[in-house]
């Protein structure tokens, strides 16, 4: 990327980045949008807002006369919500330039430093920064140095803005079914997330799902002293420690009958598997630990399959605010990452089932003094299926276009991802529009989405310029 083109993408990622964009508000995501429609009208693109029961998705549409081939792109522009206190700067939304010091501190450097040349390892920390704004002001930044360099690509480009994608994307299924026609197209490109851990050039060809649950046991109706009735009153968090507990073997194994039914690994699969270069040992000791579930045989071929995970427990109180008490409830919040070969409604009915088999009454809400009378047992099972999961073959025409401006930038293959552990909501799209998608990713790693002091780093901020520049202008087959 040409030096004098530095600045002005950066100018425009801070202009961006200044937009606050948590999708719980829905006038942070108006503002976006209207900036939003100026910087794709700006570009050259015919825009639009699709309507939804919640904030607008954006659609921006570029069409070349005479062009057989028509290519969707899957850009999001929300954001988590902030906790200012968490991060090292005085607003997450205003952006900060930084160096690593000496000790390994990060450091505030002026933006003017930016004006004698750039360091790589320079970071750019703000809300959004890798997850998403980075990759859509890419996608702003390829497309202004297509303008300037006189380059038309070589079918049309229709362009589809997530707003609401941390909330689980709950209305973008409802807009895609109603707008089919205007989002047609051959194939799908998701600019997404980070490359492989080996931070090699990565094309990921698919995605899990994401189904949640929420699970509850019930004790006394209101706390009970431990020592009055110790032994006596029956302790929901023991009740649910125990229904978790049967759910898997200590080996992380999934105990329930059928939860795995359909996954078949074979030898054409499994090469592609292999040929990730994954560092298992490296990455279990960065996380302190010495051995990993018993699921599969590697990292890759765990992802193959679902997930049952409680990403979170409550039950009265801990720390310095803990008491001696039997506390009336117990909570455990569960997510089950899906994949092709299972059926989201089979696999909650699965865990539902199971809670049944242990004997308690599974309700749907919390239970009336009736129910509490009639069964010694009693649990609430409350779920959400957000989207599910999509892979494409390594030969669609995503995936070749995505390889082809991989290896046209690197010189080489670059790795293939097979099914990428994390969620997108990209099944709806493909469902709707009956077309293959493929994920090209364009930030660092080690970015902290999610998280207090998420960042960039310069370097591959700019490199991923060029890799859009370098997918974008390839020829779809």
């Amino acid at each position: 990327m040409a030096s004098q083109e530095t600045p002005a993408a950066i100018a425009l990622f801070r202009e961006f980045l200044a937009l606050p964009n948590d999708a719980l508000h829905v006038e942070d995501i108006e503002r976006q949008n209207a900036w939003l429609l100026q910087a794709f009208n700006a570009r050259g693109f015919e825009t639009r807002l699709l309507a939804t029961e919640g904030s607008p998705a954006l659609f921006a549409e570029r069409r070349r006369p005479g062009a057989e081939r028509t290519v969707l792109v899957y850009l999001q522009a929300d954001g988590q919500p902030v906790d200012p206190a968490a991060w090292n700067q005085p607003d997450p939304y205003e952006a900060v330039l930084m160096q690593a010091s000496a000790a390994g501190r990060w450091e505030a450097l002026p933006w003017s430093a930016l004006d004698s040349g750039l360091d790589p390892e320079w970071r750019i920390f703000a809300r959004s920064a890798s997850d998403s704004k980075g990759p859509m002001t890419q996608f702003l930044a390829a497309m202004d140095l297509f303008a300037a360099a006189g380059r038309q690509l070589p079918y049309n480009l229709k362009v589809i803005v997530d707003t609401e994608e941390e909330l689980g994307s709950p209305n973008l299924a409802a807009a895609i079914n109603a707008n089919r026609e205007l989002l047609a197209a051959d194939l799908l490109l998701i600019f997404d997330g980070p490359p492989h851990a080996s931070n090699r050039p990565t094309v990921t060809l698919g995605a899990r799902g994401i189904a949640t649950i929420t699970l509850t046991t019930f004790g006394p109706k209101v706390a009970q002293h431990s020592g009055h009735y110790g032994n006596f009153v029956p302790n929901p968090a023991l009740a649910l420690a125990q229904i978790l507990a049967s759910m898997k073997s200590p080996d992380g194994v999934v105990q329930i009958e059928g939860f795995y039914d359909g996954v078949a690994i074979g030898d054409e699969t499994r090469a592609i598997l292999e040929a990730v270069p994954d560092d298992e040992e490296r990455i279990l000791r960065s996380m302190g630990l010495i051995r990993a579930d018993a699921v599969a045989a590697s990292l890759q071929e765990s992802l193959q399959y679902p997930s049952l995970n409680v990403r979170g427990l409550s039950a009265a109180w801990v720390g310095d605010g803990a008491r001696t008490i039997i506390p009336p409830s117990a909570v455990a919040e569960i997510d089950i990452r899906l994949v092709m070969e299972s059926d989201p409604d089979y696999l909650v009915g699965l865990v539902r089932d199971h809670v049944a088999a242990l004997g308690y009454k599974v309700l749907d809400r919390a239970p009336t003094d009736a129910e509490r009378m009639e069964f010694p047992r009693l649990a609430s099972m409350t779920h959400d299926i957000s989207y599910g999961a999509f892979r494409s073959d390594p030969e669609s025409p995503p995936a070749r276009m995505a390889r082809a401006g991989m290896r046209h930038l690197y010189g080489e293959e670059p790795v293939i991802v097979r099914t990428m552990g994390g969620s997108i909501p990209i099944s709806p799209i493909i469902e709707a529009l009956g077309v293959p998608a493929a994920v090209v990713p364009s930030v660092n790693i080690d970015n902290n989405q999610h998280s207090p002091n998420e960042n960039i780093r310069v370097g591959n901020f700019l490199e991923g310029i060029v890799i859009l520049m370098s997918v974008l202008q390839q020829t779809p087959d």
